[in-house]
C-alpha cells in the first residue's frame, strides 16, 4: 500500500486476529522517511508455532494489495511462491493474472467501500475482510473482535462495516 492507507495497521489486526483464535501471529512494517502516499510495506506471519523469525517475507504465501496503482509493479510479486494468493483491492476487473504464480485472487472495491462507510479512502479494514473471504485463513468474527482493540465507538461501527462489506463483496476466481 501507500502511507496513509493503513497497511501498517491492517497487519496489526490480523495478527491480533489470529492471536485470538489460538494461532500465533506477527506484525512489522517496512517503511523510510517518507511521507504520506509513499510506499509502505507491511509484514504479517501466521502459524500454529510461535513465531521467530522477524524479518521481511521473501517468499509470500499471499500478497495483499492495498493501492489499485500497484498490482502491475513487479516487486509486488517477487519471489511469490507457486501456487499464491492475491487479494487486490481494485473498481475494475482484471483483465488478466497479474503473475503466472498466482492461483487465487480475490478482488473488492475497497476505496469504494471505505468512501462510503468511513468518508475517505482508506481500505485497510475492507481489505481484511477481503483476505479472509479469499483465503479461508481467518474467521470474520475474529478480525471483528481484534477491530476492538484499535478503534472505538462510531468509528468502530464503520470500520465493522467495511470489514463485514469487504468479506461480503469480494469475488474470488481460482486458476
Amino acid at each position: 500500500g501507500r502511507g496513509g492507507q493503513g497497511a501498517v495497521m491492517a497487519s496489526r489486526i490480523m495478527a491480533n486476529a489470529y492471536v485470538r483464535i489460538g494461532q500465533y501471529g506477527a506484525s512489522f512494517p517496512m517503511f523510510g522517511f517518507e511521507r504520506r502516499g509513499a510506499p509502505v510495506t507491511a509484514f504479517g506471519r501466521f502459524d500454529a508455532q510461535p513465531i521467530r523469525e522477524k524479518t521481511q517475507i521473501y517468499n509470500p504465501d499471499i500478497v495483499v494489495v492495498l493501492d489499485p496503482s500497484q498490482k502491475y509493479f513487479e516487486n509486488v510479486y517477487k519471489g511469490l511462491r507457486p501456487e499464491a494468493t492475491l487479494v487486490l483491492n481494485t473498481g475494475s476487473p482484471l483483465q488478466e493474472k497479474p503473475h503466472q504464480n498466482l492461483k487465487v485472487i480475490g478482488t473488492v472495491n475497497a476505496d469504494q467501500i471505505s468512501i462510503e462507510e468511513v468518508g475517505r479512502a482508506l481500505p485497510n479494514t475492507c481489505m481484511l475482510g477481503a483476505f479472509a473471504a479469499t483465503t479461508g485463513l481467518l474467521p470474520l468474527d475474529a478480525l471483528q473482535e481484534a477491530l476492538g482493540d484499535y478503534f472505538q465507538g462510531s468509528r468502530l461501527e464503520a470500520n465493522v462495516r467495511c470489514l463485514t462489506r469487504g468479506y461480503q463483496e469480494t469475488t474470488v476466481n481460482k486458476y
